[in-house]
């Protein structure tokens, strides 16, 4: 059974999918740009999806994500409520990553937050970090060292897959001519896309460069703002993509760049690269040297890393890749054999499999 929120093409109620119960709660959705209404709809969606938890029929373990932040210190209750295992899946570590980006500032706030993270963490049974510098993370947080297992997130290597530059997508948006640099995915504080406009303000002599930015988020209408400030020719945003599109429009792309905020190292771990390795694209990593990104595209060598927050080396990079001087198409080939090899459902699934195996054994 799986209870989840509500959203615009899944309303409220009970559907099975593949045997499935799914249970879709009704919740508040306020607009997630303000901290005050984001909360609100985090509480309404625990006290519902909590009440529904625990009128639910008895499950062998009670699994639990990090998103909302305390969510996993309420679903102890249900786990504690039929004396069954939890398991918390860390895709972000609060409430750090919301004082590093400045979007939490309250003592009051910092403290209750912080105090109900680590009880959720200090009381289940199995903690998934999504990557090894989360896991040094969850350490620090106290969690022992044999209650945290490393699982990163995956992607349908069916679903997507590489492409050629040329294709419908591409034509139809006109960037079938152009070199382009693609960010795909969330437009929001953590991805630190001001250090990739004000790279792009240092490319305006390259000549068929275009970098797009796809998607939407907290910061969309801010950049949008900053890009007409700068007045950057060379720059187009683009709102989400179906899913169905996923890829030829990042097979558009001829190089992707992924930012991570400074000092978010750990604290989250952006899930959209798993998409572009999937369509065989190389990456720009623009973050910490510590962050998974970082070290990942090291590891397989499929692209470039370089500091955040420093607008001249990321286009040093960019420059590098226009120029032909790095060899994009065998780093996208990289890119698509680990995904194959290490980032399939099929991988991530038996993991878990293991991993709840263990821990309703115990």
């Amino acid at each position: 059974m799986v209870i989840t929120g509500a959203l615009p093409n899944a309303p409220p109620g009970e559907s099975p999918r593949n045997g499935v119960r799914i249970v879709r709660v009704r919740s508040t959705a306020f607009d997630r740009r303000r901290l005050g209404p984001r909360g609100l709809n985090y509480l309404t969606f625990v006290v519902l999806a909590v009440g529904a938890g625990v009128r639910a029929p008895r499950p062998d373990a009670v699994v639990c994500m990090t998103d909302p932040p305390f969510l996993a210190a309420f679903a102890y209750a249900v786990a504690r409520r039929f004396r069954v295992p939890l398991v918390v899946i860390s895709q972000d570590v609060f409430p750090e990553i919301a004082v590093e980006l400045g979007r939490l500032s309250n003592p009051l706030v910092v403290r209750l937050l912080g105090a109900l993270v680590s009880f959720q963490l200090e009381h289940a049974d199995s903690v998934v970090a999504i990557g090894e510098t989360m896991r040094s993370r969850l350490e620090a947080k106290g969690v022992p060292p044999a209650r945290i297992d490393v699982i990163p997130n995956w992607v349908d290597v069916d679903a997507i897959s590489p492409r050629a530059k040329r294709n419908g997508w591409s034509e139809t948006h006109g960037l079938a001519d152009s070199f382009v640099v693609m960010h795909s995915g969330n437009v929001g504080h953590a991805q630190d896309l001001d250090t990739l406009l004000h790279a792009a303000s240092l490319l305006r002599d390259l000549p068929g460069l275009t970098i797009v930015i796809v998607g939407s988020g907290a910061r969309h209408a801010e950049l949008v703002e900053l890009s007409g400030r700068l007045e950057l020719g060379n720059v187009v945003f683009l709102p989400y993509q179906a899913r169905e599109v996923l890829s030829e429009s990042l097979s558009a792309g001829d190089v992707h760049v992924v930012g991570l905020a400074p000092g978010l190292s750990g604290f989250v771990v952006p899930s959209r690269v798993y998409g572009i390795l999937a369509a065989g694209r190389p990456l720009i990593v623009s973050a910490d040297s510590s962050s998974e990104t970082a070290q990942l595209v090291k590891e397989i060598d499929c692209g470039v890393a370089v500091p955040p927050g420093r607008p001249p080396e990321l286009a040093a990079a960019l420059r590098s890749a226009y120029r032909g001087e790095l060899d994009l198409e065998a780093m996208g080939r990289r890119a698509r054999a680990y995904a194959e090899r290490e980032a399939t459902r099929e991988v991530a699934v038996e993991r878990y499999r293991s991993l709840l195996d263990r821990v309703i054994g115990r």
